[in-house]
């Protein structure tokens, strides 16, 4: 069991009371877990292990200690579990079923990255089950799951931080952004353009055996009936070592069944930082246009008319109306990353580089003392699982918490959502609604299939 030291009673209402009032609360920064005795560290667990499963596990290590790994392909439990016991001399116990890490009293909180249509389920599960939540973006397939995710969050008080880590690391360049925004330093905001990349066609994708060791119909879990699908050709690189071509491990970002392709991936880095920036991280668009789009298959009512092919946007424009009728453009073209323009200068800002005069004049100008911290709600920590670690000690929310996400992916949902359908969307910000179109609203929530449904709702 444990020693984690939990906060005080009366600490812990405050706080819930206050994300109540307020949606939520930033945390200030104060010593890590990481940085105190090791009685005091919590207990996590990681439930998806592939590729960023085990970025951010690797990444806690220093603030953390893991005691379950949770995967449905054996190859990849077995592995992960060898290279953690090498990192913390110790072995997290491995589950096939996520649901027994649930059920252990001394996991104080649970890492999730799995394919984005498992997030809301495993999250909401944790959650009734007392654990604190860190979740890989896009954190929810629909909007309807997002409203959910609030309700439990607000419900449990449990502390929930979103994996969109450009908002706490990549050496403070998009806090840079943010906070240059915020002083004016490009003027009145005219236009805000996310470069976010397309996505790949396939050719058809023949049914073949499953791979030995993988859960097929757990991988699956809410997401419709499917066979396994692969070509032979290995994908090389990040993610490496499986099918280039599948409904599987990592080729299942070009699917609408498990993920909204490059729209809700890299869309939900950066167009939470556009977001930020503008304000609008409580409210969003009005307006949703699809400029141009091209979609790898036909579609028919919204929906793919073939099952064996890539469905998700290779190329797209869209035109979101936000806030101050300042258009926010989402686009496959260009460069990855967000340019900001105003009635000043305009500045370019990505993972690797911020560039433009605005910024080669902070040298005789520099940004006022203290406005990265204010626009973090205090000191910078030292990546995104110690913001969260300070979280769960205080009791409060996160830096990206889930209704700023929420409303930022909202955007994202949309933009699909209009793709799909080949026309216009109207939304409304306040209600969360899209307004005077049925069909489009059918799009909002989905159901999960039979025997996949989230427990305890």
């Amino acid at each position: 069991m444990t020693v984690f030291q939990r906060p005080s009673r009366r600490r812990f209402l405050q706080a819930t009371a206050s994300i109540g009032a307020a949606g939520f609360a930033f945390p200030l920064s104060q010593a890590s877990f990481g940085d105190t005795s090791p009685n005091e560290r919590p207990v996590f667990a990681t439930i998806g292990l592939r590729n960023q499963g085990w970025t951010i596990t690797s990444k806690s290590f220093q603030f953390a200690d893991f005691a379950a790994f949770a995967d449905v392909d054996a190859k990849v439990l077995g592995q992960n579990i060898e290279r953690a016991t090498k990192t913390q001399g110790k072995a997290p116990e491995g589950y096939s079923d996520y649901r027994k890490i649930l059920d252990r009293k001394d996991i104080d909180a649970v890492m999730i990255a799995t394919p984005d249509h498992w997030h809301t389920k495993i999250a909401v599960e944790a959650m009734l089950a007392g654990k604190d939540v860190y979740c890989e973006k896009p954190l929810t397939l629909t909007i309807g799951e997002g409203k959910l995710i609030e309700k439990i969050v607000k419900q449990t008080g449990r502390v929930f931080q979103v994996g969109t880590m450009q908002r706490s690391e990549y050496k403070g360049r998009f806090l840079q952004a943010v906070a240059m925004v915020r002083e004016g330093r490009i003027g009145d905001i005219q236009k805000v353009t996310c470069g976010i990349g397309g996505s790949d066609s396939s050719d058809v994708i023949p049914a073949v055996d499953v791979p030995e060791g993988l859960d097929w119909d757990f991988w699956l879990g809410p997401a419709p009936k499917a066979p396994y699908r692969a070509l032979p050709e290995i994908r090389k690189g990040y993610g490496g070592g499986v099918p280039r071509y599948t409904n599987c491990h990592y080729a299942w970002r070009n699917w609408f069944e498990y993920s909204g392709g490059q729209m809700n991936d890299w869309g939900a880095h950066h167009v939470d930082i556009a977001t930020w920036a503008l304000g609008a991280d409580k409210t969003g668009p009005n307006k949703i246009t699809p400029v141009s789009y091209s979609l790898p298959v036909e579609y028919k009512d919204g929906y793919p008319t073939v099952d064996d092919r890539y469905n998700v946007p290779t190329k797209f424009e869209i035109l979101c109306n936000m806030p101050g009728d300042i258009p926010l453009v989402i686009t496959s073209e260009g460069d990855n990353g967000i340019m900001f323009e105003g009635t000043k200068g305009r500045f370019f800002v990505n993972r690797g580089k911020i560039v433009g005069k605005p910024v080669e004049d902070l040298a005789s100008n520099p940004l006022p003392e203290g406005a990265i911290e204010e626009v973090y709600g205090g000191p910078v920590a030292k990546n995104h699982t110690d913001n969260f670690i300070q979280a769960m000690r205080d009791r409060t929310q996160p830096i990206s918490d889930v209704w700023s996400h929420n409303r930022m992916l909202e955007t994202c949902h949309l933009a699909n959502i209009s793709i799909r359908l080949g026309r216009e969307l109207n939304w409304d910000p306040d209600k969360r609604e899209i307004i005077g179109d049925e069909e489009a609203s059918s799009f909002i929530s989905r159901e999960s299939r039979e025997g996949y449904e989230i427990e305890g709702v």
